[in-house]
C-alpha cells in the first residue's frame, strides 16, 4: 500500500500558505539589496529538500556535512549561480526564501557574511501564485 506524501509539521509551521511559480517571481521588478547571512541561516536546520526517495526530509546542514552522501543535492549547490539574488518574503515574523536556497548554502560554504536579496512584498502574492 502506497502511503501518501504528507507535509511534515515543521514545513507547515514555517512555510508559506500558498504555492508560487519561481518563473513568476523572477519576472518581478524588485530592487536588489544586501542582507546579513545570519538573518537567513535558520533555513539550514529545516528539511526543505528531499532525500532520494524522501519528502521534505533533508536539511541543508546535512548536505553541507555529508557532501558525498548527498552528492546530487551538493552538486546543485556548487553549480548554483550567485550572480542571481535570493528572493525572500516576510512570513510568520521572519524572512523566508521563495527562490535561492541552493545559492544561500553556496554563499555559506564560501564563507560569505552577506548575500544579495530581493525582498518581495506580500502584496505581490497574487502575481506569483499558481
Amino acid at each position: 500500500m502506497h502511503k501518501s506524501k504528507e507535509m511534515p509539521q515543521i514545513i507547515r509551521e514555517v512555510g508559506f500558505d500558498f504555492h508560487w511559480s519561481s518563473q513568476k517571481v523572477w519576472k518581478l521588478d524588485i530592487s536588489v539589496t544586501s542582507m546579513p547571512m545570519s538573518e537567513l541561516q535558520w533555513h539550514f536546520d529545516i528539511p526543505f529538500w528531499n532525500k532520494p526517495s524522501g519528502y521534505y526530509d533533508l536539511k541543508p546542514n546535512e548536505v553541507m556535512a555529508n557532501p558525498e552522501t548527498y552528492k546530487a543535492e551538493y552538486n546543485r549547490v556548487i553549480e548554483s549561480n550567485l550572480k542571481y539574488p535570493i528572493d525572500i518574503m516576510q512570513n510568520k515574523g521572519r524572512w523566508l526564501i521563495l527562490d535561492g536556497l541552493h545559492r544561500l548554502v553556496k554563499a555559506k560554504l564560501l564563507g560569505m557574511d552577506a548575500v544579495k536579496v530581493r525582498r518581495i512584498p506580500r502584496s505581490k502574492i497574487p502575481e506569483i501564485q499558481i
